[in-house]
C-alpha cells in the first residue's frame, strides 16, 4: 500500500504542472501586451511572478515527497541526473531536465538587469521547453496519466497554451514590437 508521501508527491506534481501552465499562459499574455479588464499590467506581472515562485515550491514538494516515499525508491542522484532511474527513465529524465532548465530561467530572472533584456528574453524562452518537457513527463511518467480528469487537464493545458501562442504570434505579425529604450546619457 502506498503512503501519504506517494499521494503528496502525485498531488504536488499535478499542482506544479497546473501552476506552470498558468504561468506560461500569463507570460504569453504579458509578452503580447494583452489588456485584461480591471487588471493593470503591473498586477498581471506580479501574479506571473507569484505563479512562477509557487510553481517552484510545488516542484520542490513533488520531489521531496518522492524522496521520502519508500515505494518510489527515488534518491538524490535520480533527482539530479537525467536517466538515472529505472522507472520509465526517459519520461522521468524529461522531468529532471525540466526542473534544471526552470532553475536556469529562475537564475536568469535574478540576473535580469545584468544580462540585459534581449539575453534574458532568449533565456526566458526556455520556459516553453520546460513546459513541453513537463507535459511529456506527466503523461509518460505519471501514474495517474490515464485517468480522465488528468487527461482533461493535459488537453485543456495544451489547447490553452497553443491558443495563446497562436494569438501571440498573430499579434506580433500585426503589431510591431516597440523600439528598445535608449539610456539617457549624463552630461
Amino acid at each position: 500500500m502506498n503512503g501519504i508521501d506517494w499521494y503528496a508527491a502525485r498531488a504536488a506534481g499535478v499542482v506544479a504542472y497546473a501552476l506552470l501552465t498558468s504561468g506560461v499562459l500569463l507570460g504569453v499574455l504579458l509578452a503580447g501586451r494583452a489588456r485584461l479588464p480591471r487588471w493593470p499590467a503591473f498586477a498581471v506581472t506580479d501574479v506571473h511572478r507569484f505563479l512562477s515562485l509557487l510553481t517552484g515550491v510545488f516542484i520542490v514538494l513533488h520531489v521531496y515527497a518522492l524522496i521520502l516515499d519508500r515505494y518510489a525508491h527515488v534518491s538524490i542522484a535520480t533527482v539530479l541526473i537525467p536517466g538515472a532511474t529505472s522507472y520509465r527513465p526517459f519520461w522521468v529524465a524529461l522531468g529532471t531536465v525540466a526542473v534544471e532548465l526552470l532553475a536556469a530561467v529562475a537564475v536568469s530572472n535574478l540576473l535580469r538587469k545584468r544580462l540585459g533584456h534581449a539575453r534574458w528574453r532568449r533565456i526566458h524562452y526556455l520556459t516553453f521547453v520546460v513546459w513541453i518537457a513537463a507535459t511529456a513527463h506527466g503523461i509518460g511518467a505519471g501514474t495517474d496519466a490515464s485517468s480522465g480528469w488528468l487527461r482533461m487537464l493535459y488537453v485543456v493545458s495544451v489547447g490553452s497554451v497553443a491558443a495563446a501562442l497562436t494569438w501571440r504570434i498573430g499579434r506580433a505579425a500585426v503589431i510591431p514590437a516597440p523600439a528598445p529604450a535608449r539610456r539617457a546619457r549624463g552630461g
